[in-house]
């Protein structure tokens, strides 16, 4: 994965081989699948790129359909479905070893002034109080330290809590989840760059909030975990190394699935972007 800033800017540029079809660069990674945020992110860049920079990307709607090899590249091929004087929309295939692995629809606006409200921000604390990930990691020994930094350091995140353990208990949602996210480092100001980093980062630890009354985790190893599906509503432009604040919430588990929502906050209080996630979470019956 993106052990640092840097490599996540170099994960995020696409060559281009021929008029809207390019390929992603693969990270050095120990994992065995790629990491679903990665594809996406790259896949939003092949959609934006395809579109002209007055058209801003306000939504995308993604299915993982098959494990990455996180081997060789992945070649992204970009339709055009539609060029419209408000609105236009791309769909987005990603292919390894000539089989499709995923699969975006992006809609992108342009920008106008309309009607506005919001929802108010969790009162929360800052993320200079909130726990660094790192620091959870070291708590479970060196490998998952190893793990973290190497695969995860891009990114700054800060544990704030969740129903299970800091946040106050709210019986008509029992699975929540609250952190604090940047990356670590500096990125140009392309408004892409934002975004698809935004969307490489979502897919991190939104499943988790559905195991959260469950007492597991993703990294449980009697779960069996997978990204099925992820949605992102872009609100406001906003930048990925800046704070924004994940509040996540589960509000369905069942038949080996998770469904997970999060309202997505600036540090400043704009609501920025809505997330919605569902999942696999199988318990491994071999492993209980």
């Amino acid at each position: 994965m993106a052990g640092s800033a840097q490599d996540l800017v170099d994960l995020l540029v696409l060559e281009q081989l021929d008029v809207d079809l390019y390929r992603g660069r693969q990270p050095r990674t120990e994992r065995q699948r790629i990491f679903g945020g990665q594809v996406a992110g790259q896949a939003v860049v092949a959609a934006t790129r395809s579109s002209d920079p007055e058209f801003v990307l306000h939504s995308v709607h993604s299915y993982f359909l098959r494990p990455g090899d996180p081997t060789v590249p992945i070649i992204y091929d970009v339709e055009r479905i539609r060029d419209g004087r408000s609105f236009v929309t791309r769909r987005v295939l990603a292919r390894q070893h000539g089989r499709p692995i995923y699969h975006l629809s992006a809609s992108l606006q342009r920008v106008e002034e309309g009607l506005t409200h919001q929802d108010r921000m969790p009162d929360v604390i800052p993320p200079e109080q909130a726990v660094p990930i790192v620091e959870l990691a070291r708590r479970r020994g060196s490998e998952a330290t190893r793990e973290w930094e190497r695969e995860w350091s891009a990114l700054d995140a800060r544990y704030v809590g969740t129903s299970a353990m800091g946040l106050e208990p709210d019986p008509d949602r029992p699975a929540r989840a609250q952190l604090w996210l940047r990356v670590d480092g500096r990125l140009d100001d392309d408004p892409t760059t934002h975004v698809a980093a935004f969307t490489y980062a979502s897919d991190m630890t939104l499943l988790g909030a559905a195991l959260t009354p469950h007492g597991a985790s993703i990294m449980s190893p009697t779960i069996q975990a997978a990204s099925l599906d992820h949605t992102i509503w872009f609100h406001r432009p906003f930048r990925a190394d800046e704070w924004w604040l994940y509040d996540q919430t589960a509000p369905f588990a069942g038949g080996g699935r998770g469904l997970a929502t999060a309202r997505v906050f600036s540090q400043s209080g704009e609501l920025v972007a809505t997330v919605a996630q569902e999942g696999l979470i199988r318990v491994r019956e071999d492993r209980a």
